[in-house]
This record gives C-alpha cells, sequence and structure tokens, in this order.
C-alpha cells in the first residue's frame, strides 16, 4: 500500500511524541510535520493523561496552533533551559546536520534549540540527504536594508540566490520583519562550516537554516516505519 507524506508525517509526529512527558518544558516548532504533534499533545492535555507541561512556540503560526489546542505557552526567558524540543527539518543528514527554515521560522527555531536539553527531528524520508544542499536551497535571513549586497555575498560563496517571494511578488517577511534569501548550491554544501562562519560574521545576516551539531536524534519515516537516527559524539 502506497503511503502519502501526511501519514508519514503524523508517523514520524506519533513517534515523538512518546518522549513527552508530564511536567516537561518543550520547545515547539513550526511546520507540516509538527501539526499533528501539536494535536496530539492538545489531546494529552484535555484527556489528563498529560500535565503540567508548558511550552515555547517558534512561530507566531505554531503560537496560534497552540493555543487553539489548549497547550499553554511561555516565552524563552521564563525558564533557564527546554527539556525537549520537536521540529522538523527540509533536510536531515546521516550525521544529524540540518536545513531548516523553508516554513520561515528559521531564527527563532535556531534560538529554541540552542537553549533545549534535547532536540529531535521528525521528517518523512523526502528530507533524508547525503549531504546538505542537495535537496533544498539554504535560507538566509537578513535585513532588509541593501538586500542586493547580501546577495552577492552569498553568490560569491557559489549560490545562486532568490529573495523568497509570496504569490502576489512581495517579499516575504518573517515574524521579525526580516527577509529570506533562498540559495541553491549547485552539487550541494561542500563545508557547512565554513559557510556557516562566513555568514556569521557578515553583518546584516541575522541568521542561516544551517543547524550543524544541535539535533540529537531525527525520526525519520517511511513506508516502512520509522527510523531512529542518533547523532554520534
Amino acid at each position: 500500500m502506497n503511503v502519502d507524506a501526511d501519514q508519514l508525517k503524523r508517523a514520524a509526529a506519533e513517534a515523538a511524541f512518546e518522549y513527552i512527558h508530564s511536567g516537561m518544558v518543550l520547545g515547539l516548532g513550526t511546520g507540516s510535520t509538527v501539526r499533528p504533534l501539536l494535536k496530539l499533545l492538545g489531546d494529552a492535555l484535555a484527556s489528563g493523561s498529560l500535565a503540567g507541561i508548558v511550552a515555547v512556540p517558534t512561530s507566531i503560526d505554531t503560537e496560534l496552533q497552540a493555543r487553539a489546542m489548549g497547550i499553554e505557552l511561555i516565552g524563552l526567558s521564563d525558564r533557564p533551559a527546554i527539556d525537549l524540543t520537536i521540529d522538523g527539518a527540509d533536510e536531515v543528514t546521516p550525521g544529524l546536520d540540518l536545513i531548516k527554515g523553508a516554513g520561515g521560522a528559521l531564527l527563532r527555531e535556531k534560538m529554541v534549540a540552542q537553549v533545549s536539553r534535547r532536540l529531535i527531528i521528525i521528517a518523512d524520508d523526502s528530507k533524508s540527504a547525503e549531504h546538505l544542499g542537495l535537496l533544498s536551497p539554504l535560507p538566509v535571513e537578513v535585513i532588509p536594508w541593501e538586500l542586493k549586497s547580501q546577495v552577492r555575498f552569498l553568490e560569491s560563496r557559489g549560490a545562486e540566490v532568490a529573495i523568497r517571494q509570496s504569490d502576489d511578488g512581495d517579499p516575504v517577511e518573517s515574524d521579525n520583519g526580516l527577509l529570506f534569501l533562498d540559495c541553491w548550491f549547485p552539487g550541494g554544501i561542500d563545508d557547512p562550516v565554513s559557510l556557516e562562519k562566513a555568514m556569521q560574521a557578515r553583518a546584516g545576516i541575522v541568521e542561516s537554516g544551517l543547524f550543524l551539531g544541535l539535533a540529537d536524534e531525527a525520526l525519520i519515516a517511511s513506508e516502512g516505519g520509522v527510523e531512529v537516527r542518533r547523532r554520534s559524539e
């Protein structure tokens, strides 16, 4: 029987839900793979099978969904650490390096991931790549001022760059009032660490969708089941 993408996303979300326990501080990711997780969590809180959970959303969209599900939300600074964050990804390598940001929440997602004791990624097997940049563009969140200077900089690093636009042709703004540059690297990203360092040093680039060394586990759903990948130390 063929399994569609939505079924695989639900399977990954259901597997991740087993990691959630009462009393946790959770980080809630953004995107279509996280939506079924929010429903599972909301139902469990409503039934009383889970209790005492508070959560930090990584986007306005997730915030609205979580509130509708009856999930209690807090700010990132309201707790010293997050016990567990569950999020999706656009690409996952065997070593659990990631590209994230197609959903437009990469900055807040990385802020939450960095203060999480554990980061679990949920995805279907279409997101699995041997190395980064083969399947999806790398999103880069930048300030709007002098945008083309950032385009030229990223092109100098070997990228083919497009300003992310809405259906009506306007630049897409993040929840932070910033813009996105989507960067394709022909043949993939040869040296993600070097590229990340260069972008971190570039004024005007606020954050990139490279998530290197942050994920602890990835739950990858396919027709054969859910594969658990763990980062080797």
